[in-house]
This record gives C-alpha cells, structure tokens and sequence, in this order.
C-alpha cells in the first residue's frame, strides 16, 4: 500500500515537472484581463438588468 503510494507520488511530480507545459507570463497576463473584462461586462449587465426589473416593479407596485 505504501509502495503505490510512493509510486503515485513519483508519477505526479514527474508528469508535473516534464509533461506538463506551463502558460507564459504573457498568456497568463492576456487570459488574466480576458476574464476581468468579462467580468465586468457580465456585472454591468446584470446590474442594468435589476435597474430594469425594479423599475418595472415600482411601476406594478407604486409605494
């Protein structure tokens, strides 16, 4: 059992350490603003949306 263990652990750092290929510092940087900017996009549009929505409820519903 200890053994597998052992073998488990050699394999995922080798596969770590040779196999896998690493993002550069510039794709890193690109993909970083790419999910920023979709962020924002998405916040910006769910908040016209709850505007909208409560809006539209005062207008069902005047206090």
């Amino acid at each position: 059992m200890l053994k597998k263990l052992v073998t488990y652990c050699k394999e995922s750092y080798n596969e770590l350490a040779h196999k896998t290929t690493w993002p550069t510092r510039a794709e890193l940087t690109h993909s970083a603003i790419v999910v920023l900017t979709a962020s924002i996009i998405i916040a910006l549009v769910v908040f016209a949306m709850d505007k909208v929505f409560e809006s539209v409820m005062q207008l069902v519903y005047p206090h």
